[in-house]
């Protein structure tokens, strides 16, 4: 047991060790007992550095390497409405030119786009990124075993800093809780950043542009919710995708917030199905790979 020097503090400074050694101690037996510490999402804290931008500004990205490559490799033929990625076909040619791409985004002068192009800008970048980092840990069953980001009990990629952008380091993390949830303020996100998992809305053949990004929410939104992974009733229970148990703040705060949304971008049978809902609900999640 990790034993600590208190000479010298006072009650409160003794009861905030005790306290970190039982928190210690808690998390340390349910490793051993193969049980990962439960952790709340990562709340939605703007980054203040990133919200600058040129509303005037006419600067076009070129995405179109990404776009090529997306046509190339992701499957969006399957019968479960679930895009696969062909991680395994990716060859060395098109994992330099994914490279060069994510070289060629770390240049951006991001605070000098407008509005609409940083949207764009960042979810290419969070998705380029995702890729990458399977590609380069590849063959793994689930994102989440990639452990490379710091903190002792961190699972998966998601806090590593993987690209310097305008001199500040950036992770996945910070683009999606400190850049696009709090500047944006569009549940929305949560269906175009690809967590490269069975259970996350499907990566889009396309890459986002300031021109075709409202058009690719607004598929990427339906797709997910009239899909089982997304959105499923069972009898009296409604079964949905623990996105929305993780992130219900950014789908009205509630249940009844969330029918809302579903609704909203329901096909006919299952909105008339919602209507009135007053069941049980349960949330799930499958972090296989998502690939064919």
């Amino acid at each position: 047991m990790i034993r600590a020097s208190v000479d010298g503090v006072d009650g409160t400074e003794r009861a905030t060790l005790r306290r970190i050694g039982w928190s210690l101690l808690l998390s340390v037996q349910l490793l051993v007992l193969g049980v990962a510490p439960v952790s709340a999402a990562p709340k939605a804290e703007p980054w203040s550095f990133w919200a600058a931008n040129d509303p005037g500004s006419r600067t076009s990205i070129d995405h179109a390497p990404w776009d090529l490559f997306l046509k190339k490799y992701v499957v969006t033929n399957h019968p479960s409405g679930i895009n696969r990625i062909q991680y395994a076909s990716v060859g060395q040619g098109d994992r330099k030119s994914l490279d060069a791409y994510i070289q060629q985004l770390q240049q951006v002068e991001v605070t000098k786009l407008n509005r609409s192009g940083q949207k764009a800008y960042w979810i290419n970048l969070y998705n380029a990124l995702t890729v990458k980092v399977v590609l380069d840990h590849y063959p793994v069953k689930s994102i989440r075993d990639i452990k490379i980001s710091p903190g002792l009990f961190s699972s998966g990629p998601w806090g590593a800093k993987l690209v310097t952008i305008q001199g500040q380091q950036v992770s996945l993390d910070d683009i999606e809780h400190r850049i696009l949830r709090p500047l944006w303020k569009d549940n929305r996100v949560h269906y175009a950043v690809n967590c490269a998992s069975m259970g996350c809305p499907n990566l889009q053949p396309d890459a986002y542009k300031a021109e075709n990004t409202e058009a690719l929410l607004e598929k990427g939104a339906r797709e997910y919710v009239n899909n089982p992974r997304g959105v499923r009733m069972e009898g009296d229970r409604l079964r949905l995708s623990s996105i929305y148990d993780w992130f219900q703040a950014d789908f009205g705060g509630s249940e009844t917030g969330e029918l809302r949304h579903f609704r909203k971008y329901a096909a006919p049978d299952l909105a008339s199905r919602l209507k009135g809902f007053h069941g049980k609900i349960s949330y799930g999640y499958d972090w296989r790979i998502n690939e064919p």
